[in-house]
């Protein structure tokens, strides 16, 4: 795509208001001289759509010593640059420097032309801050958009540079609706464009530009793109090591070499930023070791763990608190959902709703008759008797009052006996109103419910009664919140007493092997359990998610091939087949394996007759009824111009191999393997292992892509 004309009077407004808000005497840096003015941050909290907000922020930073806090760099979520520009509405519900929200461009600008302060940031300064980009809390900041004009994307960051360190240019969201909206990753085939969004930006703002992108399919592919990006006036660039089609079920690892290649490539004074793998702490360093980057983000890995920055000193004074759970090996560790949950709240009342926080029973420490405030700690009736126990004190009724900007008031009437029932004759008496539930537009109360389903997930998994209250919250329903957190308090306390009676149960169950005992063991194929056993704690201890591997998905039904993925798996099977057999002299692959069984030849079969898990679903749904050829279950079925061969093995099973007129499905029929409610389901892997093949093996060219 061409480079936009930038000629317009929308450009033009952009770029006097860009230069009127240059702060005095306070030169532009760029680069590492930008970085390293900052704090040159090892520690990065990823942008995330609707889950970077304020209060999440604030919430990461709090688990690190205060001296530290400021090293912690971090991203707001993704802003649509169109509509940012565009709307004071959206920009006042997504970005709150100050109450009364971002002033206009022309407003800020016949604030200057009128003489009201130097640079037109008297009137700014006047206001006092009040979330995003607070001076105190809230930096290093950076504000990311997505964007695919110039012009659009200029205009809003001109509205947000007085509140932060840096703007960065999203090139990296993998999701539909950045397909159909033309940004995000999808902007790697406009290098043209990209270049244009980078260069006015550093050409114009104030403060500088970043770059957030994927690795593309090949290092030199990625090599060149990330020199584009740094050209046209990229300060850093952050790198996912994933590419853009891998996410969902297809997630899989991200590729930390391709970030080192970056790296060896790249001027040493190039800065950039390591994204991908960030599981637990342990994570952030080795991802640095192999990477040689600069920083290191995390954003699912923070979303299940806030706490994933903190080092050792601040897991130590977490340790002192009782909100840093240890086990009794010594070796798993990690913080209290309970406590977290606490944390979140307090900040939440605090700075946005700007009220002091309910008070609260201490938090349970097993082992510990008093706290701090002398009260004992509460247990339930069901608890180990071993552990002091009061009866536990009442907890305020909640009221809260949220300003203008953000929604109305919330309150709950003290609890009463459910009327008695009258006769249905009697006309209904009008019910008592105990709470008024009003929509919030404040991002920060509108993300907490995500946030704790994310955060909450092992526990919410098996205690679904808290799942349940938490699922009738809603945006700003304090009360409802401050409910799950006794509930939760509950199940901690229970699990604590539980697991102080009988840690052996856990730690078996949960036992770490060592480096020297992976050494000794055979390298298995990589699978996602070694993970889960590495990061698995007790349910109510902050873990977390383990995506299973695209191989795992595929062979558990969840994943399905499309068409350039089974292409790709085809050209695979080829050469693996060319690989191990030899190749001719004209140049073809061998294919006269004989059978061990029989000595047979195996006969050469086309090599479009292609399976896929979902379309021989649909396919058999409508045509299950009907097949042609039938054969023992744990036959092999060879595929060959429309028509089905079927070669007999000695498998003792139950049921039919059904084969279609069009020879497009196997499927077997009465159940076996993983069946489904239809009665019908794929050849179970017993049933291949009889045929002498794997799942997911290649017969002369038909993949079975069997269950």
């Amino acid at each position: 795509m061409a480079k936009r004309n930038l000629s317009n009077e929308s450009l033009e407004s952009s770029l006097i208001h860009s230069k009127m808000e240059a702060p005095p005497n306070r030169p532009k840096l760029t680069g590492r001289a930008f970085y390293e003015s900052i704090g040159s941050p090892k520690y990065i909290l990823a942008p995330m759509v609707d889950q970077s907000e304020f209060a999440w922020r604030l919430l990461t930073r709090s688990f690190l010593p205060s001296s530290q806090r400021p090293s912690l760099l971090a991203y707001t979520p993704m802003f649509h640059a169109r509509l940012f520009q565009e709307t004071k509405t959206f920009r006042d519900h997504h970005f709150q420097p100050s109450r009364t929200g971002l002033p206009s461009l022309a407003a800020s600008k016949s604030s200057s032309a009128s003489g009201d302060g130097e640079n037109g940031q008297q009137s700014l300064s006047n206001e006092p801050p009040y979330l995003d980009g607070h001076p105190t809390h809230d930096r290093p900041l950076i504000v990311q958009f997505c964007s695919n004009s110039p012009q659009e994307f200029l205009s809003a960051a001109t509205h947000v540079s007085p509140y932060c360190d840096a703007v960065d240019l999203n090139l990296g969201c993998p999701q539909g609706i950045a397909r159909k909206g033309h940004y995000g990753s999808f902007l790697q085939e406009s290098p043209d464009l990209i270049h244009s969004l980078i260069s006015t930006l550093a050409e114009n703002l104030h403060v500088p530009v970043t770059a957030k992108m994927r690795v593309l399919d090949t290092r030199e592919d990625t090599l060149k793109y990330a020199k584009m990006l740094l050209e046209a006036g990229a300060s850093w660039i952050a790198v996912h090591g994933r590419r853009r089609e891998q996410k969902g079920h297809e997630t899989g690892l991200a590729d930390w070499h391709i970030i080192r290649y970056l790296r060896d490539e790249l001027p040493p004074e190039t800065v950039i930023f390591a994204n991908g793998n960030i599981l637990g702490n342990e994570d952030l360093e080795r991802c640095l070791e192999v990477t040689r980057a600069d920083g290191v983000m995390s954003a699912e890995g923070n979303l299940c763990d806030p706490g994933i920055f903190a080092g050792p000193e601040g897991r130590e004074e977490g340790k002192k608190s009782g909100e840093y759970w240890i086990g009794s090996d010594g070796r798993k560790g990690g913080w209290r959902m309970d406590a977290v949950l606490r944390r979140y709240l307090d900040i939440i009342y605090t700075h946005v709703l700007e009220q002091t926080p309910p008070s609260r029973p201490p938090l349970f420490v097993p082992g510990k008759t008093e706290n701090a405030n002398g009260a004992a700690p509460s247990t339930p009736p069901s608890a180990d008797t071993s552990a002091t126990t009061v009866s536990q004190p009442v907890h305020p009724t909640v009221s809260v009052t949220l300003s203008d900007n953000n929604t109305t008031t919330t309150t709950q009437d003290e609890e009463r006996p459910p009327p008695a029932k009258k006769p249905k004759r009697n006309p209904p008496e009008p019910k008592t109103k105990t709470r008024t539930k009003t929509k919030t537009t404040s991002p920060n109360l509108l993300a907490i419910r995500p946030h704790l389903f994310h955060f909450l997930r092992p526990l919410i998994s098996t205690h679904t009664h808290i799942r349940d209250r938490l699922a009738r919250s809603y945006a700003g329903d304090m009360q409802s919140y401050e409910e799950i957190l006794r509930m939760i308090e509950d199940v901690t306390r229970e699990g604590l007493v539980a697991y102080a009676a009988n840690p052996e149960r856990f730690n078996e169950e949960n036992t770490i092997q060592t480096e020297e005992e992976e050494e000794g063991e055979e390298k298995e194929e990589a699978t996602s359990a070694s993970t889960i056993k590495k990061y698995k704690r007790p349910p109510w201890i902050c873990q977390p998610y383990v995506r299973p591997l695209p191989k795992e998905a595929l062979e558990r039904g969840s994943l399905s091939l499309g068409k350039k993925a089974r292409r790709k798996l085809e050209a695979e099977q080829d050469g693996r087949e060319s690989g191990s057999s030899g190749v001719g002299g004209d140049g073809r692959g061998r294919r006269e394996e004989r059978d061990e069984r029989d000595g047979v030849p195996a006969p050469e079969v086309a090599k479009e007759a292609m399976v896929c898990g979902r379309v021989l679903q649909q396919h058999l749904r409508a045509r299950a009824r009907t097949p042609l050829g039938l054969a023992p279950v744990g036959s092999a079925a060879v595929i060959r111009s429309g028509t089905a061969e079927v070669a007999s093995t000695a498998a003792q099973s139950s049921g039919t191999l059904g084969i279609d007129n069009r020879a497009t499905s196997l499927a077997v029929v009465g159940g076996l393997g993983s069946s489904s409610r239809r009665g019908w389901g794929f050849l179970g892997e017993g049933a291949i292992a009889e045929a002498g093949l794997a799942a997911g093996s290649a017969v002369d060219g038909l993949v079975l892509d069997l269950q």
